[in-house]
């Protein structure tokens, strides 16, 4: 009444019993290592997330306190834009003393110059490097600002070496040390170094 009957199916029911067990062991390791991972990404989430908070905080107390200086006063602030900090932006929000300004495209080009610059230098101070290499950062700027730069350069070279490419007398004079590139004869450029310290 039953017909044919497969002899093999216990062998066939076994090796099938035999494979679904090994790939339900795999699939467990896959979701134990998956829920790890998972911790993990949250872990270094939130650990990114207190870093980031912490170094614009100190960022920010830099900012704050060298732009005035490099301006003779205002007002200097970053803040994160909307959202996640992951996922967010920084916001630059200054205000030069006697200016309002909502836009930083409304600034004069020293001005933009020396609010990146206040910004730079707060990042030196945050972690200082050994050396610092600025490239006609004061081209943009009057005698007055150059001043202010120079001496919060002086200031800064305690712990950074700066090497600063200029055409500025006024920058000139803060160095210790110059080097220079003469034209004392026609198509023939030379070299002149002069230590102020001697």
């Amino acid at each position: 009444a039953l017909g044919a009957v497969n002899l093999a199916a216990i062998a066939d029911y076994d090796s099938a019993v035999a494979e679904y067990q090994h790939l339900d062991e795999q699939c467990r390791d896959l979701r134990q290592t998956l829920e790890l991972l998972e911790e993990a990404i949250a872990k270094l989430d939130q650990e990114t997330r207190s870093r980031l908070t912490e170094t614009l905080d100190v960022v920010n107390l830099h900012f704050a306190s060298l732009f005035p200086l490099l301006f003779r006063g205002g007002e200097a602030e970053l803040a994160w834009t909307a959202g996640d900090i992951l996922d967010a932006g920084i916001t630059i929000a200054v205000r030069p003393p006697g200016k309002k300004v909502k836009n930083l495209s409304v600034l004069s080009g020293g001005e933009k110059a020396l609010t990146a610059l206040a910004l730079v230098f707060a990042l030196f101070r945050l972690n200082p490097a050994p050396f610092c290499l600025l490239d006609e950062v004061d081209a943009p700027l009057d005698d007055a600002n150059v001043g202010r730069l120079s001496a919060l350069l002086r200031e800064m070279a305690g712990q950074t070496q700066f090497i600063v490419i200029t055409h500025r007398k006024r920058t000139m004079q803060t160095c210790d040390h110059l080097i220079g590139v003469t034209m004392s004869e026609p198509g023939v450029s030379r070299l002149v170094a002069v230590q102020f310290g001697d």
